[in-house]
């Protein structure tokens, strides 16, 4: 029996983190999605995904992101980033759930389903964002966790908040892709 243990206990310490982040993200108690929405920058990323963070780091500009409450309380997310001198554009729908500050979304060009949750906001400054993404084919499961700010500069106070949730959740913090302010007119 103690050989079992034993054999048990790698299992257990790699899989167990991972366990958590499905458990631990939890959106913001009494969240109101009216002073929630408006435009937000992307001013942080970190990921659980190898792909992700790949292509992330490729690419680290800062996305503007204009949030407007659409029907029953779902939300329409533009995002905006300048690539090739150009400002490239997309819309995702965000449906509300029974639960306010969680939201879910499909991307379907990937066959993801996504849980959005707003885990911690000011308002006026920022919003910490935790994202939990599932592969409808393979049932892959991916942990995003964002920073939005409402300006481009940053409070360090901020900064290490997003750490600390970073942290939280299982993440290194050295692993936080800042992303760079390379937004051009066309985006603002």
């Amino acid at each position: 029996m103690p050989n079992r243990v034993w054999i048990l206990l790698p299992l257990l310490v790699f899989t167990w983190p991972r366990i958590l982040h499905g458990l631990t993200l939890l959106p913001q108690e009494n969240f109101d999605v009216e002073q929630f929405v408006g435009r937000w920058y992307e001013g942080g990323v970190v990921s659980d995904c190898p792909h992700y963070t790949r292509n992330k780091k490729a690419s680290p500009g800062v996305v503007a992101l204009d949030l407007k409450r659409s029907h029953h309380g779902n939300l329409t997310v533009t995002s905006a980033i300048s690539r090739n001198g150009s400002c490239q554009q997309t819309s995702v729908q965000y449906a509300s759930t029974e639960t306010a500050g969680k939201f879910f979304y499909h991307v379907a060009r990937l066959g993801v389903d996504v849980a959005a949750y707003v885990v911690h906001t000011d308002y006026d400054e920022y919003a910490m964002m935790g994202l939990l993404s599932t592969e409808r084919t393979s049932q892959n499961k991916t942990t995003i966790l964002k920073l939005y700010t409402r300006s481009l500069d940053v409070r360090l106070a901020v900064l290490e908040d997003f750490k600390a949730l970073v942290q939280k959740h299982g993440m290194r913090d050295d692993s936080i892709i800042f992303n760079e302010n390379r937004i051009l007119n066309t985006c603002i």
